[in-house]
C-alpha cells in the first residue's frame, strides 16, 4: 500500500498565485471542509475522490496500464466538528477515513479513521488534542514539496523524510493560532509498551511563519522503532540492493530473478530523525518553492543520512488553469537520485478539476528505480510515469 499521498491541498488551482502559499493552504482546508462558525456548534461532512489511469513504464521489468486512485488528492471522508464552550473555548474533533475508490477498502492498513481521528480543546491561542494526528512535518513544511503539487506520485524517495504528510499514533498535540504570521507546535507519540516507555514512540516540533507573499517553515520529527505503516521495506521504497550495510534482496543466479527480503518482515531500524525546511515566494502569477531535508536512520549498529534538495515553480495561465514543475535531488550511502516532475491542472468548477503529469527518475548505484514508493522497482536505474485523472470534493 502506498503510503496515503496524505493530505494533497483540494483547492490548488481555486486560487490565483497571488496569494501565499499558507494561503493557498488556507484555501485547501476551506474546500476539503467548509467553515465551521466558532459562535455555535456544528458538524461538517466532508471528502475528496480522486481516480484516474497511470502509465509506467518498467515495474518488475515490464510496463503497466494500470487504474489507479487518491494520487494528487488522497480519498477520504471525515466529520468535523465544534462545540462552543463559552468564554472563548471550543471542544473540537475529526473522524477521517481513508480508502481506495477502486475496490472501496480502506487505506492506512485497513484502519477505519487511519486519516485523522482525534478530539480536544481549542481557545484563542491554539488548540490541544488527543489521538492520530497529523505530524509537524505536515503542518509546517510538506506542501513546499512543489513536485508532489504537480504530480501526486513524486513524494520524496521512500518518505524517509516524511514530506509525504504522515501521522502519529496515540499522540497528544499543542499547535498555536496564527499570531503575527508565526504558528508552532509539538507532539508526542506514546510507544504503549510495557516495561519499555521509549520503544515505537514518536515525537515532532515545527514552525511556520508567512509574510504577504513570502513563507518559510521547519519541522523535526523522530520515530524510535518505526512500526505499521511506517516500518521499513528498503528495495520496495527506494530500490537498494543494499541498506545499512545488509542486503535488501536476494538474486536468483539462474533467472536474475529478485526476491525482496523485507517484503513481509520489516527491516529493524532503531531510531528515524527527519528535520524539513522549506519556503516560497510568490510573484504574481509565478510561485517559486524550495525545500531541503536531512534524515538519519539507525539500526544494527549503523548509522546513515539521506539528503534531499527539491526545487520548482507554478505558473497560472488563468484562474482555473496552472502548470507545476520540480526538481529532486537525493543522496544515500554512495547513491544519488534525479528525478523531474511536471503536471498540469485544470478546474472545471470550484469542486471538480483535470490534470495530466508525468515523473521521470534516474539513480546510480546497485539501484532500481522505483518514483515515490509508489510502484514495482524497475529492473534498470531509471523509471517513468504518465497519469490522466480527476478529482471531486464536497
Amino acid at each position: 500500500m502506498r503510503r496515503g499521498h496524505a493530505a494533497r491541498s483540494v483547492s490548488r488551482l481555486a486560487r490565483s498565485r497571488r496569494a501565499s502559499l499558507a494561503g493557498l493552504a488556507l484555501a485547501a482546508s476551506a474546500a476539503g471542509a467548509p467553515a465551521l462558525s466558532h459562535a455555535q456548534s456544528s458538524v461538517t461532512l466532508y471528502g475528496i475522490l480522486d481516480a484516474g489511469i497511470t502509465y509506467v513504464n518498467n515495474t518488475g521489468g515490464s510496463h503497466v496500464v494500470k487504474f489507479d486512485d487518491g494520487v494528487s488528492y488522497g480519498n477520504r471522508i471525515g466529520f468535523r466538528g465544534v462545540e462552543d464552550l463559552g468564554g472563548g473555548l471550543q471542544a473540537i474533533f475529526a473522524l477521517e477515513s481513508g480508502f481506495r475508490l477502486g475496490t472501496g477498502r480502506y487505506a492506512f492498513g485497513g484502519a477505519e479513521f487511519g486519516r485523522q481521528a482525534y478530539v480536544g480543546l481549542k481557545n484563542p491561542w491554539g488548540q490541544i488534542s488527543f489521538g492520530n494526528q497529523l505530524d509537524m512535518t505536515e503542518e509546517m513544511v510538506y506542501l513546499y514539496n512543489i513536485s508532489a503539487w504537480g504530480s501526486g506520485y513524486a513524494i520524496h524517495q521512500g518518505d524517509f523524510d516524511r514530506m509525504n504528510g504522515d501521522r502519529l499514533p496515540n499522540s497528544v498535540k499543542f499547535l498555536s493560532n496564527n499570531i503575527a504570521g508565526f504558528t508552532f507546535g509539538g507532539m508526542y507519540s506514546f510507544g504503549n509498551n510495557a516495561g519499555d516507555f521509549h520503544r515505537n514512540s514518536a515525537w515532532s516540533v515545527g514552525a511556520h511563519y508567512a509574510a504577504n507573499t513570502f513563507n518559510v517553515g521547519a519541522a523535526y520529527t523522530q520515530l524510535n522503532n518505526p512500526f505499521g505503516i511506517y516500518a521499513f521495506d528498503p528495495y520496495a521504497m527506494i530500490g537498494a540492493r543494499t541498506f545499512l550495510g545488509q542486503p535488501t534482496v536476494s538474486v536468483d543466479p539462474a533467472t536474475g530473478a529478485v526476491t525482496d527480503l523485507y517484503s513481509t518482515n520489516s527491516f529493524p531500524v532503531d531510531k528515524q530523525g527527519a528535520f524539513a525546511v522549506g519556503g516560497a515566494w510568490t510573484l504574481g502569477d509565478l510561485m517559486l518553492s524550495g525545500n531541503f531535508t536531512y534524515t538519519t536512520i539507525k539500526g544494527l549498529g549503523v548509522t546513515s543520512h539521506m539528503q534531499v534538495y527539491e526545487g520548482g515553480a507554478s505558473y497560472s495561465f488563468r484562474p482555473d488553469l496552472a502548470l507545476y514543475g520540480g526538481y529532486q535531488h537525493t543522496r544515500f550511502e554512495g547513491n544519488h537520485w534525479n528525478q523531474g516532475s511536471l503536471g498540469l491542472h485544470y478546474l472545471l468548477s470550484k469542486r471538480t478539476d483535470v490534470y495530466v503529469f508525468g515523473d521521470y527518475l534516474r539513480a546510480s548505484g546497485p539501484i532500481d528505480a522505483v518514483i515515490g514508493y509508489s510502484f514495482t522497482p524497475s529492473t534498470s536505474n531509471t523509471q517513468s510515469d504518465v497519469r490522466i485523472g480527476m478529482r471531486h470534493s464536497f
